[in-house]
């Protein structure tokens, strides 16, 4: 099966997560769309996550199957034939760390938004009030963005910002180092200082799987330097997180991401959405955007 809705082949030719490990059990079939395109996947008898296309009936022969990958408690797959494995997170594989399937969730955006909208730390003191940030706490103080051609993303450093809260497991309000990495058209990762260990970093993750153009399931992935908190307060946490971005990312308009960089007033603060979007348009991507009329 070739004839797919997406004709970018960029997109086409992506790694993307479609499910947590946990929720994928042999002898059930699951469901779900990828660029359009309905696929479906179970375990099979050695084990093994398995995937197909179809076309209305999930049931069928499962030949050809899909690539798949099982990478940081997720299985991931494409719809082409892409160039190598899915980008590192070398924490991941850290033993002291918590690693957690924080949540997926459905959301009414295109995936570029919904990665740009994760690089922005302006709207913490008024969309995540008290817990990420506070008046008069606003300013997003100067930071660096380096595109690497080498590793085949960008990275945001130096970014500092005060917060209340920052994570579960925080005790008071303290200024909060992150560091963003984008390796993946549509995914981002995060580093953010660990309140337990002055010398590392807990690092939260975003794989974003196009439904279509305007509509997408994120999977929230954490891996964590914390032994106090159970599971489910941490999800809980990460949870009204997400649920106080959702209203204001399906709210944006247009939902699909601008590629021009005179469709939308930049500020020094959104240096990463500058360099995010000139990076997608160099890469050719044209799902889930406006591709720069130049």
């Amino acid at each position: 099966m070739s004839n797919f809705i997406c004709n970018d082949p960029v997109a086409l030719n992506l790694w993307y997560a479609i499910s947590a490990l946990e929720e994928v059990h042999q002898g059930d079939v699951g469901q779900s769309v990828l660029l359009e395109q309905p696929i479906a996947y179970t375990r099979n008898e050695a084990g093994n996550v398995i995937a197909w296309a179809h076309e209305g009936d999930p049931n069928c022969d499962p030949n050809p199957t899909l690539p798949v990958k099982e990478r940081f408690g997720y299985f991931w797959t494409s719809l082409g034939t892409p160039e190598g494995d899915v980008f590192p997170i070398p924490e991941y594989g850290e033993a002291d760390r918590r690693n957690i399937h924080a949540a997926s969730f459905g959301v009414n955006v295109s995936a570029p938004r919904m990665v740009e909208n994760f690089l922005d730390m302006g709207h913490f003191p008024y969309v995540h009030t008290d817990i990420l940030g506070a008046e008069p706490h606003t300013e997003v103080k100067d930071y660096f963005v380096e595109v690497s051609e080498e590793r085949d993303e960008i990275l945001a450093t130096n970014c500092k910002f005060w917060q209340p809260m920052a994570a579960a497991a925080s005790d008071g309000g303290a200024d909060v180092e992150y560091i963003y990495r984008v390796p993946h058209p549509y995914c981002s990762v995060l580093y953010k200082s660990s309140p337990l260990d002055e010398a590392r970093m807990d690092v939260i993750a975003i794989f974003v799987q196009p439904f279509n153009q305007e509509q997408v399931r994120v999977h929230m992935m954490l891996s964590l330097l914390d032994e106090a908190n159970e599971d489910r307060n941490i999800r809980l946490f990460q949870q009204t997180i997400f649920g106080q971005d959702k209203p204001i990312l399906e709210n944006q308009h247009p939902k699909r991401l601008p590629l021009d960089p005179r469709a939308e007033t930049p500020i020094r603060a959104d240096k990463s959405a500058i360099a995010y979007r000139r990076w997608l348009s160099d890469k050719g991507i044209t799902y889930g955007v406006i591709p720069s009329a130049a």
